[in-house]
């Protein structure tokens, strides 16, 4: 845990994937993963909610259909409380070994869909962030997609989550809510446009971490 006054520590081996839902995130993980290989270093693939025991069982309480939905203030709370345990048992314990760390999601998640969408204090999630997270990728890959499409294909996958239940116009604040941030940290994030074929967008996506590692001092 950090005091309120400590900046994020930027990760320089912490590369994260972010969008909404059927952006094809998955995909390019996949992409990334088999690119870092070649580096013959350690590769961490993981996601959010989740990435520890613990964390994967806080997902599914967020995502179930079949118990009272949480409210807003819970949502955000179990979403960080998963974030904490992922953070000190999976991410953090990686990068101290020297290894590559890919995270389908981090918390720039948490201000699209709790901030930007359910209207949640942008302040209190930064608070959280700062006192439960403590650091931040170096790189982040958006996965930029129209409503309609993404949907479209998240719910052509199966039987929709909780968060995939949720109406258009929710979606369409967690779409401006990223690229939001995004147009506010340009030198962090690459926007990717995800309407391209899936092998085109992982294509960009291992040329934006080509790129990045070139660029990073030695």
């Amino acid at each position: 845990m950090t005091s309120p006054g400590t900046p994020l520590q930027r990760q320089p081996r912490f590369i994260t994937l972010e969008g909404g839902e059927g952006a094809g995130k998955s995909t390019v993980l996949a992409a990334l993963r088999e690119a870092l290989k070649a580096t013959g270093e350690e590769i961490v693939a993981t996601r959010e909610p989740g990435g520890t025991p613990l964390a994967e069982q806080i997902r599914g309480l967020l995502l179930d259909t079949h118990h009272e939905p949480p409210t807003a203030d819970t949502e955000l709370l179990l979403v960080f409380a998963a974030r904490a345990q992922h953070v000190r048992e999976t991410i953090v314990p990686a990068l101290q070994r020297g290894a590559w760390v890919i995270s389908d999601r981090f918390t720039d998640a948490s201000y699209a869909y709790q901030g930007a969408a359910r209207g949640g204090d942008v302040q209190f999630i930064a608070e959280l962030e700062r006192r439960v997270v403590g650091i931040a990728p170096a790189l982040t890959l958006l996965l930029d997609v129209p409503v309609a499409i993404g949907l479209q294909r998240a719910r052509g996958r199966g039987a929709s989550d909780r968060i995939e239940s949720e109406r258009e116009d929710f979606f369409e604040r967690v779409r401006n809510g990223y690229l939001t941030r995004a147009s506010a940290e340009p030198e962090r994030f690459r926007v990717i446009d995800a309407t391209q074929p899936a092998d085109v967008v992982a294509a960009q996506a291992v040329a934006h971490l080509r790129a990045f590692i070139e660029r990073a001092p030695a």
